[in-house]
């Protein structure tokens, strides 16, 4: 792909794995389109990945739907710019940018590097299993709510279930106040670890909204974060600092089984 704006939808299906998808670059090839919904994710995304061993480099994803803080009348409206629902998927050096519901993880084992993730509420969300290493998110205003939302709504719902997001070496930063996270399932699993976090997010850090259950279920978690939004004091009574025992397995790439299917990958240290 060149040095260009694609305006379409793409559709990597079930049948065709080991697709590799090349642009010039975030900042130079982007394919984009306009779609929102209320109710249906999938059908907004401008790229539906649903093939296994699928790579990206080097490109941005897109939508652009009318949805946010300038059009505060659109109700709940998201606009997925990607979904994700295959095994052994990759990003290099892409973006996502949306508002409302950017990164549709939906499931399967995931790595992103050195990617940029923009959006408002619950912009990275899904049951994925997935590692995002020296991503650059950044928030957006919505005036829909008074806190702009959450970055992540992990839907882990059970104990037995493997999926949750880790975050390694990134930086959190933007133009509203927001959560690291929000409980979207009862064992709702999300690690930030060595990253930089700006005063963007409260000092809360993490709720459980609209989940009314147990938060003793809940894996909402830090490991050696920094910057003036990381401090840990007034952070939500379930939310956990972990050890560097505990933090272990995460910051392992053997997390999602990396050594058996990626091409190139970060070594992470403790």
């Amino acid at each position: 792909m060149g040095f260009d704006d694609f305006r379409e939808k793409i559709l990597i299906p079930e049948e065709k794995p080991y697709i590799f998808l090349r642009g010039n670059g975030k900042g130079r090839t982007t394919i984009v389109w306009d779609a929102e919904t209320t109710s249906n994710n999938l059908e907004s995304a401008t790229i539906r990945v649903q093939a296994s061993n699928f790579i990206a480099f080097g490109i941005s994803f897109k939508n652009d739907a009318e949805v946010g803080a300038p059009w505060s009348g659109a109700a709940q409206n998201q606009s997925v710019a990607a979904f994700v629902a295959a095994d052994r998927v990759a990003f290099y050096h892409c973006g996502f940018f949306s508002a409302h519901n950017t990164l549709f993880d939906y499931r399967g084992i995931h790595y992103y590097e050195n990617c940029y993730i923009q959006g408002s509420i619950d912009f990275i969300f899904g049951h994925g299993q997935s590692v995002f290493h020296s991503c650059e998110i950044f928030v957006v205003g919505d005036n829909r709510v008074e806190i702009g939302g959450s970055i992540t709504a992990q839907n882990r719902e059970s104990e037995e279930e493997d999926s949750g997001f880790v975050f390694i070496k990134g930086k959190v930063y933007g133009t509203f106040g927001v959560y690291l996270g929000r409980a979207k399932g009862a064992f709702s699993r999300v690690i930030f670890a060595k990253t930089y976090i700006s005063k963007t997010v409260v000092p809360l850090g993490w709720t459980n909204w609209s989940y009314h259950g147990s938060t003793s279920n809940l894996y909402q978690a830090e490991y050696h974060c920094h910057g003036p939004g990381s401090a840990t004091q007034g952070r939500a009574k379930w939310a956990r600092q972990l050890t560097k025992e505990e933090a272990a397995p995460f910051l392992s790439i053997d997390y999602i089984n990396g050594k058996e299917w990626l091409p190139a990958y970060q070594v992470y240290d403790l």
